[in-house]
């Protein structure tokens, strides 16, 4: 243990020489335009993606998540044994909050590059991230259709009950197949009372949507019916 600390303590006086002779001043400013860019970052999450967010607010983070990576950043690439020890400690930490949406990874990225590129003073790389992401945003939101693409697909769910269901399975089975083409039974769930028939489909029309509405109401009388589509859908 005792050579250990004696061979890590000339490179940590080393490392923190170099540390001192850049100065204070500079690593404050860093950090302020560190911070300046997750609150623009922020900005452009709620201009360009609050109303569709799902209440995980996860922009009011993107400020604090830039000033901690930018200082974390900063402070191991002068250091050896600290860029050590946060290597062995990140192969430990695993964080189990999920990612909603996936545009969050994108905002989240976008931060956590503007704060690497602070961290490394690339302050112009700063500036061109910003201005990209700005670019293809707007972009997304003249041609909304550009990356999410013109599908139509869904759900579709019906709930029967059990007495009889034998007799009506195979016209069933035939008029979904016929009325949603591409369409596939994806599960079927029975028990004493009910039985309850999903579809997944690609595409189906609002006029056919509604009259296979009412052609399964009208010849199989479902207690329960749903039709949802793809958000990006919709009828």
């Amino acid at each position: 243990m005792e050579s250990l600390t004696s061979f890590l303590k000339p490179l940590s006086a080393l490392q923190r020489e170099e540390l001192d002779a850049i100065g204070v001043g500079p690593f404050v400013l860093v950090l302020l335009l560190s911070l300046s860019a997750g609150f623009l970052v922020s900005a452009l999450y709620r201009r360009f993606y609050s109303s569709r967010e799902t209440g995980t607010q996860i922009h009011r983070a993107f400020p604090l998540l830039s000033l901690s990576i930018t200082a974390i950043f900063i402070s191991i690439q002068f250091s050896l044994p600290l860029s050590l020890g946060l290597l062995g400690a990140l192969s430990i930490v695993r964080f189990r909050t999920p990612i909603k949406e996936p545009e969050e990874i994108g905002f989240l990225m976008v931060v956590i590059a503007t704060s690497l590129a602070c961290a490394t003073f690339n302050f112009r790389f700063v500036g061109l991230i910003l201005v990209l992401a700005l670019m293809i945003l707007i972009l997304q939101e003249l041609a909304p259709g550009l990356l999410r693409g013109s599908a139509s697909g869904g759900l579709l769910m019906l709930s029967l009950a059990t007495e009889g269901f034998e007799g009506k399975r195979k016209p069933l089975l035939d008029l979904v197949r016929s009325r949603v083409p591409g369409s596939r039974l994806e599960s079927l769930t029975r028990d004493e009372a009910q039985v309850v028939l999903a579809w997944n489909f690609r595409k189906l029309d609002p006029a056919a949507a509604a009259e296979l509405e009412a052609e399964l109401a009208s010849e199989f009388e479902p207690s329960h019916l749903t039709l949802s589509y793809e958000r990006n859908s919709g009828l």
